[in-house]
């Protein structure tokens, strides 16, 4: 397996040149996107994880969206995640997973009494067989029924980000144009993963992925409900917090 090493960059130190090789990577995957589209959603993120190979050439990314907001008389976070993308020779190397989970870790160790969630809109069957892998309990899923008191949490944030392109009856994200969808290359169901439990669910949820609508999706961040791999990442993050994440953030 090819390695990557990863390298977390912040706000401050995003860079034009940079973020066009993020542009570069990005459109080679995904299909109703821009220039400007990609850039302006770029300077609503707080930081973004890079992978880079022995040569510093980049090979994939992750964006990261801190969001303050209060439910149920409570302060709260949520993480946010933005485009994702790793080039195609680089597929099934864990560098980005436990990057991000020690990142999310960081984060927690910031304001650790505050319940911390991962809020992600999910495009691809691809992305949504990673929350089982990540998490213990996560939502939505075949496995069993999401509790109203989440469903209600989730509706809230989905609506407090996309306002009315968010529908709380279906659960998905619809923007009258896509504003990023898989290429019709890697939208393609890889075959006999259409009757795998997770990837049918996926299919019922978002029946029209391939034309830009995202299933929005939950979990609590917690040692207690992540699993081993991600644990691992989470809790090395929380024993080596970042002070600009503070920066970043504010």
């Amino acid at each position: 397996m090819n390695k990557l090493t990863d390298r977390v960059i912040f706000k401050s130190d995003f860079c034009e040149a940079q973020c066009r090789q993020m542009y570069e990577l990005y459109q080679k995957y995904y299909g109703g996107t821009n220039w400007s589209l990609f850039r302006e959603d770029l300077t609503r993120k707080h930081c973004a994880i890079l992978l880079l190979d022995r040569s510093q050439v980049l090979r994939g990314f992750t964006t990261l969206e801190i969001i303050d907001f209060e439910w149920e008389n409570q302060p709260r976070r949520a993480l946010f995640s933005g485009d994702t993308i790793i080039d195609r020779p680089y597929w099934g190397e864990q560098t980005l997973p436990l990057a991000w989970c020690r990142l999310a870790g960081q984060i927690k160790a910031e304001l650790p009494h505050l319940p911390l969630y991962w809020f992600l809109i999910v495009k691809g069957y691809r992305t949504y067989r990673y929350l089982p892998v990540f998490a213990k309990s996560f939502y939505p899923t075949w496995r069993y029924p999401t509790p109203d008191s989440i469903r209600a949490l989730m509706d809230y944030l989905a609506t407090l980000k996309f306002g009315d392109n968010y529908r709380p009856e279906t659960g998905l994200v619809q923007f009258p144009e896509s504003r990023g969808h898989l290429s019709e290359t890697w939208a393609e169901i890889k075959p006999g993963y259409r009757q795998k439990p997770d990837v049918r669910y996926f299919l019922e949820r978002n029946p029209n992925y391939d034309r830009g609508d995202e299933l929005v999706c939950l979990m609590e961040l917690t040692e207690e409900n992540m699993r081993s791999h991600a644990k691992r990442g989470f809790v090395e993050g929380i024993q080596s917090a970042d002070p600009r994440l503070k920066t970043s953030a504010s």
